[in-house]
């Protein structure tokens, strides 16, 4: 896997993560107040458009796969069980996944209104939305990459500056 695809993979991992961490959090009147099903779907059909389902998409078989490893760590006697059992929960809970498609769609309708939601598809089947959706992720893989090489030289600068400052110092390093 490359940088960038790890790079890639814990930033959904992330979103995914925060996701479901804010709608765990989210305060118990909006339990008591659900948004109306009309709203979720709205916003089911607005993530559907943005594609949100490809962030979380492999979440399943990551967690079953490094939960393999943890436990294969102190028995590795257990590989091929561990590994027989790894593929049988894979079949068993990859629908799981649609819990955070599912939750997502419910924090969407409970932080925009349904109008707000049906304008946001009708901008996201507009030709600029359109465009916006296929260009998106290029320009998130560019700012990435940027983001990478900046981080790079500013860790080489920085380091230069420590040690020029510890040499002023009188001590090498």
């Amino acid at each position: 896997m490359t940088k960038f695809s790890k790079t890639l993979l814990a930033v959904g991992f992330g979103l995914a993560l925060s996701t479901l961490s804010a709608y765990a959090q989210a305060p118990k009147a909006a339990a008591n107040n659900p948004p109306p099903a009309s709203a979720v779907a709205a916003a089911s059909e607005l993530l559907a458009l943005k594609k949100a389902s490809s962030v979380y998409q492999n979440i399943v078989p990551t967690v079953i796969q490094r939960t393999k490893d943890a436990i294969l760590q102190n028995n590795l006697n257990y590989q091929k069980d561990l590994d027989d059992v790894a593929v049988k929960l894979a079949g068993e809970l990859a629908s799981r996944k649609e819990d955070i498609g599912k939750a997502m769609a419910e924090i969407y309708a409970t932080n925009f209104t349904e109008q707000e939601l049906r304008d946001l598809i009708a901008f996201y089947k507009s030709p600029l939305g359109q465009k916006f959706l296929e260009q998106e992720p290029k320009s998130i893989t560019g700012s990435l990459a940027y983001m990478n090489d900046w981080a790079a030289a500013f860790s080489n600068e920085v380091a230069a500056k420590f040690r020029s400052e510890m040499r002023a110092r009188g001590k090498e390093i």
